[in-house]
């Protein structure tokens, strides 16, 4: 009778265990996609300061530029590119 109780306890705490992992699953693979996403834009910004300095545009490669390029891709860059001709940042 205690194997069976162990074997349901077992089975309960599997069945848990995977309702838990089922449940966060989805933001992390959101959090995952927003941190490749930035890391996409860090690169995308230091290729537009390699390539801009040949006509002499230049972005400042930071987090903030980095997470704007990364959630909008590239209007992100055109945005960051046109506040920096309006001289807000």
């Amino acid at each position: 009778m205690a194997g069976l109780q162990t074997t349901g306890i077992i089975i309960i705490f599997a069945i848990l265990a995977l309702v838990v992992i089922v449940i966060i699953r989805k933001p992390i693979k959101i959090i995952l996609k927003l941190v490749l996403n930035t890391v996409i834009g860090f690169l995308a910004l230091f290729v537009i300061n390699y390539l801009g300095a040949f006509i002499g545009v230049s972005v400042a490669v930071n987090w903030i530029n980095a997470v704007i390029v990364g959630l909008l891709g590239i209007p992100g860059i055109a945005l960051i590119l046109l506040l920096k001709w309006l001289a807000v940042i």
